[in-house]
């Protein structure tokens, strides 16, 4: 395929914007060549600014679980638009939003949304440090939680040491109290209790980690930070920004079985306009400003077309709840085909799955953490990026993010993904 137009915008965008790009996966740096500027998407497919129709597998990072355009979030935002486009006042939907979350979602009793995931994420840690009275949190090697200082950290001389900052601008004296542990291994967490007894305010992690490629949660490893945290009481953070109605009406914590104190969502939530939330039970919310002391504040919080947007996603998905099982059998189809055409070919790989999220990795050892997605064939993996977007299927950028599916998506489609892959491996 051809990127004559995407080459000349993405050097124009480099002269105005920091490497041509407003968030950095999009450079395409993980896979070399020119980022693909997108004109339009509907349903299951990307229009792009030349002439080329690409089968979505990023789905805007997880947002479009029911493809691009769907109707009704299309409709909600036009008709919300006429009335105005922000006011920073209260307005009902953001009531009716909120009341349907906590229908939908187990445990929470209040919700404050926000405009990112980000802001989501550093909210809910604020929260659990003016909660607690403590200020430490653990975080695991691979879990992304947004930009915020606390959680760009990296180990130092081990998984029990304090983090160090691995961004400038990043010191060293908010790295401290982020104690970097290891995905999948409860003892990591153990030995940070075990030094800082008292002192952690909470632990945040996605559920189902989407930023090391897809990894699942082992047997037993979320349950086992459940009980730490009830042992030290600490608050245990569901990053579901993510996994938040991708997943199950109620994202990881129905679909693993395992209850969190704070959630963080996003994606989903704003049925593709910018949003974000936190949420928790009653007696931790009431925490914040201005009921209480913990303070935190967004202009555009709420904003009614984000709202409207959310309000008409979240309501289809929990009057069709079907949704989730069709979207898991697609993407257990497209898991299958590709283990049946790579044991063919008898090259080391790894799948790895968790509902409609999946992850290819070109390695022999089974990818639980980040240091194992770390050990991938990267240089296979741009061949096989490229090889995948010339026959025009769209996969992500990197070897450490998700696939995500939407439910636009047919089985001829699903049929065409693995032809594609298919010749890919015959020519490899």
């Amino acid at each position: 395929m051809r990127y004559q137009r995407s080459s000349t915008l993405f050097q124009s965008a480099q002269n105005v914007i920091p490497g041509g790009v407003n968030s950095p996966v999009r450079a395409f740096k993980a896979v070399g060549g020119t980022p693909v500027f997108v004109e339009k998407a509907k349903g299951a497919y990307l229009y792009d600014e030349d002439g080329n129709t690409l089968i979505d597998y990023i789905s805007s990072w997880g947002p479009m679980i029911l493809g691009h355009a769907f109707e009704p979030v299309i409709e909600a935002v036009k008709e919300r638009a006429d009335k105005g486009t922000s006011y920073g006042m209260p307005t009902e939907l953001e009531t009716q939003i909120a009341e349907l979350v906590v229908e939908m979602v187990p445990n929470i009793d209040k919700i404050r949304m926000v405009n990112s995931g980000t802001e989501a994420c550093m909210s809910a840690v604020r929260l659990a440090r003016g909660y607690t009275q403590r200020e430490k949190i653990i975080k695991f090697a691979g879990c992304y939680h947004g930009h915020s200082d606390a959680f760009l950290i990296q180990a130092g001389s081990g998984a029990v040491t304090f983090g160090a900052p691995n961004s400038p601008g990043v010191t060293q004296g908010t790295a401290k109290d982020s104690l970097l542990a290891q995905y999948n291994d409860l003892e990591s967490v153990r030995n940070h209790f075990e030094q800082h007894p008292e002192q952690i305010a909470a632990i945040i992690v996605e559920p189902v980690a989407g930023n090391m490629g897809c990894i699942p949660p082992q047997a037993g490893f979320m349950e086992g930070l459940r009980k730490m945290c009830d042992a030290h009481q600490t608050l245990l953070i569901f990053d579901e920004v993510m996994t938040g109605f991708r997943l199950a009406k109620g994202g990881a914590q129905e679909s693993l079985g395992v209850t969190a104190d704070l959630m963080t969502y996003g994606k989903v939530l704003g049925g593709g306009l910018p949003v974000g939330a936190f949420a928790a039970r009653e007696e931790i919310m009431n925490h914040l400003a201005p009921e209480g002391p913990v303070y935190q504040a967004g202009t555009l919080s709420g904003n009614p077309l984000a709202m409207a947007a959310g309000y008409a996603m979240l309501t289809h998905l929990n009057e069709n709840p079907q949704v989730f099982s069709s979207l898991e059998n697609k993407a257990k189809v497209l898991e299958q085909g590709m283990i049946a055409l790579l044991d063919k070919k008898s090259k080391p790989y790894q799948i790895n799955r968790y509902g409609s999220m999946m992850s290819l990795h070109f390695t022999d050892q089974a990818v639980v953490d980040f240091k194992t997605a770390a050990l991938g064939n990267n240089d296979h993996f741009k061949t096989y990026f490229h090889a995948m977007l010339d026959r025009g299927v769209y996969l992500p950028p990197s070897a450490f993010e998700s696939y995500f599916l939407n439910d636009a998506l047919s089985e001829k489609d699903i049929d065409f993904t693995l032809n594609a892959f298919q010749e890919y491996l015959e020519s490899f």
